[in-house]
């Protein structure tokens, strides 16, 4: 994924270019640039590194004041971090300034042809390719509208493109295809960008753009047309949150600041869920529920952190709903021949509802006559939009690379979708919905509570600074939240650490057991005897061997006392619920020990937010 920007209208184009590009560094940190137009000619600044650097060239090699600009933050395929690889990339000649997110696959075959026509490549970018063939048709006299849409024809892959000619000081034309792009809609001016953070600080109007679109637009105007040039439909809305909740507000890192929007966030996911005779609702699903009845099989379709929130899932739906659910890896799933009928359903979950394995997957379920519900935390991505229905989680921006905030609202969207499929099919009594919808409405208080009494955890970051390995251990949902507390310690803390279901000890992970590894055991409610009494021998057989056990245990379970090196006491909550609290402290101490470690948090090394390539 890559960030882009493209500004048009009366204030200083270059600023809020820049701006903009700083509240996206998220989306990609190999390289920052800029471009804009000035009498007749396009200025352009790049670096590779972060934005820091660009900020540093733009001070030492000022560019005009102009109201026309675009800017990208790359995230690096197709060529290293350079400088020469850093976007925007200038037609021959240099007329044509062009930015891109995305992948072009057959750029190869288009360089060839057109190092045939003498064309000198600067890059080794599959971006420069579509800003020489660009330049191509506007230098032979077509409008730049049309010439983008010819481009477009003969480019395969998944891609956005914004572009400025020389010769137009107030205009932009961008398309889009498996790629991210809204347009924001001021007064008197306008914006493109692969994601509204980019221009909330000027508007909160945005319209949704639809695949295969190109946009021209001015300070005046937005006119969308698909490919072949013929008006399409545009999709208005309106963003519902502001720049303070895209900025740190004191906190040291995004990450620590969405941690601690957890209560909140997942209070907002469920607000609004009850009719008023006390059933559920979920307003923005509009699937017929005769069709959800006669489902006879979910498979849930997901990437990353959002597969373990699906892992978690498919415990509750099955138990709930007594339909047989599966849980999918998006970029394994359509290339092994899945086993897919009209009485399907496929659920994908994804944050930015941009990820290019679950896009392509869901448009594989639907081929096969599947319906889809896609569970997103972005208004108007590509995924909902190209889904049957929608819930929204609702949960505000989330910059930090490391999934947090975004991991508790997907489980707590798919226990919505779980109790409503229930209350559908009638597997489920009203009151026992009810019930279940009462604890999980009560469980942001408990979140906050976990928050509260986090400095054991950040403690224990400390003693771990110089460690090696870290293990999780965890059983029923306790697995899933293992893998995810591994997986940010991967991500952030460029640590070895892996999680495994406690019940496979003896089957091979315990031969990685030696004198002081640290071991994670989430211990499952007392409730379920028969797991919790085995998880607290799996602590004993890992101690015994030299492990330290640190122990996360509900309030009052006295058994794992005396086994625990490390106790962090989890609220009382029913065992389905319990990663909405057990996953709280694994995101903390991952937190912790990346700072301590000095490493940056919100950008860890090699990866980005969203995947929009595969």
């Amino acid at each position: 994924m890559c960030g882009i920007i493209g500004y048009t209208g009366p204030r200083v184009a270059r600023n809020v270019v820049v701006a903009g590009l700083r509240r996206m560094e998220y989306r990609g940190y190999d390289s920052a640039g800029v471009a804009v137009v000035s009498d007749g000619r396009i200025e352009y600044r790049k670096k590779a590194g972060k934005i820091t650097n660009l900020d540093a060239e733009l001070d030492d090699h000022p560019i005009p004041d102009t109201g026309l600009g675009i800017g990208h933050t790359r995230w690096a395929t197709h060529g290293g971090p350079t400088d020469a690889n850093a976007h925007p990339h200038l037609s021959a000649g240099g007329r044509v300034a062009l930015i891109h997110n995305g992948i072009i696959e057959n750029f190869a075959v288009l360089r060839t042809e057109l190092e045939a026509d003498g064309v000198t490549f600067a890059s080794q970018t599959d971006t420069e390719t579509a800003a020489q063939l660009l330049g191509r048709e506007v230098e032979a006299g077509a409008d730049l509208a049309d010439a983008m849409r010819t481009v477009c024809g003969r480019l395969e892959g998944a891609f956005t493109l914004v572009a400025v000619d020389a010769a137009e000081p107030d205009r932009l034309v961008a398309a889009r295809r498996n790629s991210p792009l809204v347009v924001g809609v001021g007064e008197g001016e306008n914006f493109v960008a692969s994601d509204v953070a980019a221009f909330i600080e000027f508007t909160r109007n945005a319209i949704e753009l639809g695949q295969d679109q190109v946009v021209d637009v001015t300070p005046t105007s937005v006119t969308v047309t698909d490919f072949a040039g013929r008006p399409a439909p545009t999709h208005p809305f309106e963003v519902t949150w502001d720049l303070s909740a895209a900025e740190k507000s004191g906190y040291d890192w995004f990450m620590r600041k969405e941690i601690y929007e957890q209560p909140r966030a997942v209070a907002d996911t469920l607000l609004g869920r009850f009719n008023p005779d006390g059933s559920l609702r979920l307003d923005e699903l509009h699937i017929p529920e005769a069709e959800l009845r006669s489902i006879d099989k979910i498979i849930i379709v997901a990437c990353g952190t959002a597969y373990y929130a699906g892992l978690v899932a498919k415990y509750a739906i099955e138990h709930w709903t007594r339909i047989a659910c599966e849980v999918e890896i998006a970029s394994e799933f359509r290339y092994r021949d899945p086993i897919i009928t009209g009485s399907t359903l496929v659920v994908t979950l994804s944050q930015s509802g941009e990820t290019a394995d679950t896009l392509m997957a869901i448009r594989h379920a639907r081929e096969q006559r599947a319906k889809v519900i896609a569970i997103c935390n972005t208004n108007g991505a590509t995924i909902p939009r190209e889904s049957d229905a929608v819930i929204y989680t609702h949960a505000g921006p989330e910059i930090g690379v490391a999934s947090t905030k975004g991991f508790l609202t997907q489980v707590a969207a798919c226990y919505l979708l779980g109790l409503y499929l229930a209350q559908v099919r009638g597997s489920m009594y009203d009151d026992e919905i009810h019930a279940v919808m009462s604890e999980l409405a009560a469980t942001p208080p408990l979140i906050q509570k976990v928050l509260d009494e986090l400095d054991p955890i950040k403690e224990l970051a400390k003693r771990f600074v110089d460690q090696k390995s870290v293990l999780f251990l965890g059983r029923h949902v306790g697995y899933p939240v293992a893998l995810e507390g591994a997986l940010k310690l991967k991500e952030i803390a460029y640590l070895h650490a892996e999680g495994f279901p406690a019940g496979e000890l003896k089957h091979g992970p315990i031969a990685l057991v030696e004198d002081g590894i640290p071991i994670f055991i989430v211990v499952p409610p007392q409730g379920r005897d028969q797991l919790h009494d085995k998880v607290v021998s799996n602590i004993q057989e890992v101690r015994a061997r030299g492990a330290l056990t640190v122990v996360l245990a509900e309030e009052g379970d006295a058994e794992v006392e005396p086994y625990a090196d490390v106790l962090f006491r989890l609220p009382k909550v029913s065992t389905l619920l319990q990663p909405l609290v057990a996953t709280v402290p694994l995101q903390m101490f991952a937190c912790e020990l990346a700072t301590l470690k000095g490493y940056d948090v919100d950008q860890p090394r090699n990866l980005a937010k969203s995947v929009t390539v595969e």
